[in-house]
């Protein structure tokens, strides 16, 4: 069995997909390219993947569309958006479904090798025995390694953007959880984009604790999050 990373690429531009499939050949990934956004989910449920690179505008299912049926089936699969589309409305839109990245076109391959490596990169920290990996957050469990949520017997699967951040904030539970840190831990940069996904993602985690109203995730204007449990 490979031990190689697995990559489903959608994208129905024949030309950008073979390039893009011959390039990361060559860094040794494992990928299978489809053209369109059906056959990228019949392809996404036969095989495990390590991650996805979606493009947006497809025929049949547009990506959009696509990410929220693979978040469905497996929400701790990393997801890159490629696209066309600049919008700010449209990369919210990415971020709002789960997206770890979003690339706009045209692709300089060298910058998408980087990013796919540093989506790799934290992903596999997940599984690194050194770190703790199960925490109390006052009815819940919090099982980083699994990404999982669980209270009164039920769980909920998170991504592994979620559960990263969820880490950080139950490391430093009761202390300010710096956002220009931990967005250049998590994201490598701190510009508008990915600030607005970082707000999105702990609006998620709000909504997943919820039923625990002795739990809060407080937002320290201009500085960052305090995660306050008992």
């Amino acid at each position: 069995m490979s031990d190689k990373t697995r990559i489903l690429l959608v994208e129905d531009d024949a030309n950008l997909g073979y390039i893009l499939k011959e390039y990361l050949d060559v860094y040794d990934f494992d990928v299978d390219w489809v053209k369109d956004g059906e056959a990228g989910l019949d392809q996404f449920k036969r095989l495990k993947y390590d991650l996805c690179i979606l493009d947006v505008m497809m025929p049949k299912m547009d990506g959009f569309t696509l990410a929220g049926k693979i978040k469905s089936f497996a929400p701790e699969v990393p997801l890159i958006f490629l696209t066309a589309k600049a919008l700010k409305i449209d990369k919210l839109k990415g971020f709002k479904l789960g997206a770890d990245d979003y690339i706009v076109k045209p692709v300089d391959e060298e910058e998408l090798i980087a990013r796919i490596n540093a989506i790799i990169k934290r992903s596999g920290q997940l599984q690194e025995e050194h770190q703790p990996s199960l925490f109390q957050i006052g009815n819940y469990e919090f099982d980083y390694a699994n990404q999982s949520l669980a209270r009164n017997g039920k769980k909920q699967l998170i991504t592994t953007k979620e559960a990263e951040i969820l880490r950080l904030l139950c490391i430093n539970k009761g202390k300010l959880l710096d956002r220009q840190t931990t967005l250049r831990e998590l994201w490598g940069e701190s510009d508008y984009f990915n600030r607005r996904s970082m707000d999105v993602f702990i609006s998620k985690l709000r909504k997943y604790l919820s039923d625990d109203p002795a739990v809060k995730i407080t937002n320290v204007h201009g500085k960052g999050f305090v995660l306050e449990a008992p």
